[in-house]
């Protein structure tokens, strides 16, 4: 998943999978300490002086945190100190006597907030990947007074005359394409947030986002400890018949952890289906399971968020319309690649009748296997992964316990996503072990470029915990920016399961696929060639930041690249090439699920987000009631994420935004098709595709960064076919 942008005036945090209730802030990389002195006028207001870890940028290398010099709590100071210094900073700008010109303005902009950001930056990563009871407390506090913050900013109308007037004398100023793009989307983003309201309704807007803030943060922090009280404890090891013994062992530690010892209890994962329901054989189990998680966060009782969730859905849709807004749908769509809630909802809905048809067929497959078992059962929800999987073994003879074991989790990494970049980029890593973490379990390395310079930093956190959140996200440390002489220090979160003790760290298939996947958010974010912060790396739209991640993906079943580094942990012979072939093929079956889950949750998120203020709701009603006017099995196949732990659109910055992972897999296949037909991955096209949609930031215009690439508009085909559903 793609990194958690506040944009404000300048760069971006963390990456949060979706998660960060603080949706994005506005960063500044960490810039050296007289990186904005002459942007701030000598007539202004004093700016308040820093003390503590943060007052100063970092001293390691590239500026990486140095987490054994950072305590919990030092954060609280940190980040109220870095805003009354950003708003003293921003207000400096804002009252300069001199008029308004690109240099003391815009540029100004992008300088300030510097000892924010460096707070800000690890401390969204702590409370994504390690959090605890301190750093929550932190952030339920903070997070309004976040929120605030971006208001303080975007609602300063000095500030924003200022832009203005810059923005009204563009045609007259002589700027670099970069420049121009700078200008457009910061008078845009001032625009969004509400700076043409009249002062009455900014008091307004300022309480509601007020309010949002708060309820984005309520409902992360209930939704994470949720997701770790509700895992489902059984009394016997037989009621987890099928799962592999280290599992079994791995459950009973969980139940002793909980209070529960001489029992069972199975870890939830974030998504609806759980991965255990594909081997797990009893049925009753396997029912436990997948209820626990469908009403983790529902039902009544500490952790129900559907009363937090309606909440924030009428709030949005209020915020809509008091910004002329028709929905939110609209409102949140304004910079992405795809602005028009009806074209992103089109898109999606051609895709409805051959997943629908898949399911049906599907589904009388799956039938016909239990009653091959002498099950003449009428299939639920918790049985589809169970018989998929003795379908996909009938016909394609693979299971994890036959994968993982040619995917151990380093060798992955190292040989695989590492080779393959150098492969098509020609960048080289190196481990170092001198740098601190905040978890043991993680790996650094120094990315150097093609001609041998350093070019980033990147941090691998890999393995499941209690206190992570789910899924898989990138994030940066710190933000590229030629501005303040700032490289990339970027970091890859992923939740494999961890190794039992003495064991090794495997990973499945689709672990792998995931690395892939992360990597190329990092590649983003690596190859940044920008000079300003706020257009730098992946500081640019949801429905266009995925795209070169899943354009990564393609490289990790590549013959040349699986070859190094799928190699059986115990003996070291390759994976068999019949094997890969029917993951691949394996890869086209059951899209009933794993495309159909996906299309429900966005299309559900478009549900909720094109609500019109004023509508008392009863969060499960409406998503009855959507999921209805959808035309899929969504009671035999249910959306990945059900609205009461749909993390991602109601406090990971994905509202309205959940389309852009089936909008970028379109331009991923898209775009590797093109790859398959130039060549292939060659390093000549590794640099084509550096020069035109990885190492351009936000730098231009979507599309024209598009048809840079291909020459074209991108199409559907490819990715039709891909997924198998081309009919062919």
């Amino acid at each position: 998943m793609s990194p958690m942008k506040f944009r404000l005036l300048a760069a971006a945090a963390p990456a949060i999978l979706g998660a960060t209730a603080l949706a994005g802030l506005p960063g500044t990389g960490n810039a050296k300490d007289t990186a904005s002195v002459t942007a701030i006028p000598a007539s202004a207001t004093a700016i308040p002086r820093a003390t503590g870890y943060f007052a100063q940028q970092s001293t390691l290398p590239f500026h990486a945190p140095d987490f054994t010099k950072i305590r919990d709590e030092d954060y609280r100071s940190a980040l109220e100190q870095g805003m009354k210094i950003y708003l003293a900073e921003v207000e400096a700008i804002a009252n300069d006597p001199a008029p308004a010109s690109f240099e003391n303005t815009l540029v100004a902009m992008q300088k300030s907030g510097r000892m924010f950001m460096r707070a800000y930056a690890p401390f969204g990563q702590m409370t994504s990947a390690n959090t605890n009871d301190t750093l929550d407390a932190i952030d339920k506090d903070m997070s309004p007074k976040i929120a605030a913050l971006k208001d303080a900013i975007y609602l300063n109308d000095k500030l924003f005359q200022r832009v203005k007037a810059v923005y009204d004398n563009r045609a007259a100023m002589s700027m670099t394409g970069e420049d121009a793009m700078l200008l457009e989307t910061t008078y845009a983003d001032f625009v969004h947030a509400g700076a043409l309201l009249d002062a009455k309704h900014k008091e307004d807007l300022k309480a509601i986002n007020t309010t949002i803030a708060g309820l984005e943060t309520e409902f992360s922090q209930k939704l994470t400890e949720a997701t770790a009280a509700k895992a489902p404890i059984f009394d016997s090891a037989e009621e987890l018949a099928g799962l592999p013994k280290a599992e079994i062992d791995a459950a009973a530690k969980l139940a002793t952890e909980m209070g529960n010892p001489g029992k069972y209890a199975l870890a939830l994962i974030n998504t609806t289906q759980q991965p255990q329901l594909i081997s797990l054989t009893n049925r009753a189990t396997r029912q436990k399971l997948f209820e626990a998680s469908v009403n983790r966060t529902s039902g009544g009782g500490e952790y129900d968020l559907t009363g937090t969730l309606a909440q924030l859905a009428e709030l949005r849709a209020k915020k809509a319309a008091l910004l002329s807004q028709p929905n939110y749908a609209a409102f949140a769509m304004y910079a992405g690649m795809v602005k028009d809630p009806a074209k992103a909802i089109s898109f999606m809905e051609d895709f409805v009748p051959a997943v629908a048809a898949t399911q049906v067929r599907e589904g009388r497959m799956l039938e016909d296997m239990a009653a091959s078992e002498g099950q003449n059962i009428k299939l639920e929800p918790w049985d589809w992964a169970y018989y998929a999987e003795k379908v996909r073994k009938a016909r394609y003879d693979i299971d994890d316990a036959t994968v993982k074991p040619y995917f151990d989790v380093w060798k992955s990494l190292e040989d695989g996503v590492f080779f393959a970049a150098n492969k098509f980029y020609g960048i080289n890593f190196k481990r170092r072990t001198d740098l601190p973490t905040y978890h043991p379990d993680m790996r650094v390395y120094t990315v150097y470029d093609k001609d041998g310079s350093e070019m980033a930093l990147f941090y691998f956190d890999p393995f499941a915990r209690p206190n992570k959140q789910g899924g898989a996200w990138m994030g940066n440390f710190v933000e590229q920016s030629y501005l303040l002489d700032e490289k990339p220090v970027v970091y890859n979160t992923l939740n494999i399961a961890p190794p039992a003790p003495g064991e090794p760290a495997l990973a499945t298939a689709d672990d792998v696929t995931t690395m892939f996947h992360e990597f190329g958010h990092a590649l983003h974010g690596i190859f940044a060639a920008q000079k300003y912060p706020g257009l730098s790396g992946t500081n640019t739209a949801r429905d266009f930041v995925e795209f070169p991640s899943q354009f990564n993906e393609n490289f990790a079943f590549l013959p040349e690249i699986l070859n190094n580094y799928a190699k059986h942990y115990r003996t070291g012979e390759p994976i068999p090439a019949e094997l890969v072939q029917k993951i691949e093929a394996a890869g086209k079956f059951n899209q009933s699920l794993s495309f159909g889950e996906l299309l429900a949750s966005a299309l559900l998120d478009m549900k909720w987000h094109d609500l019109t203020p004023g509508a008392k709701l009863n969060a499960g009603n409406f998503e009855k009631e959507a999921l209805g006017t959808i035309a899929l099995d969504t009671r035999l196949i249910p959306p990945r994420y059900r609205s009461p732990y749909f993390r991602h659109i109601w406090s990971g910055g994905y509202s309205a935004g959940y389309y852009s992972y089936i909008w970028t897999e379109m331009l991923a296949h898209d775009a590797w098709d093109w790859v398959v037909k130039n060549g292939g991955p060659t390093r000549a096209n590794g640099e084509h595709v550096r020069a035109t949609f990885l190492g351009q930031g936000h730098t231009k215009d979507y599309a024209d960064m598009y048809r840079d690439y291909a020459g074209r508009d991108p199409q559907i085909a490819p990715m039709l076919e891909a997924r198998g559903l081309s009919g062919e």
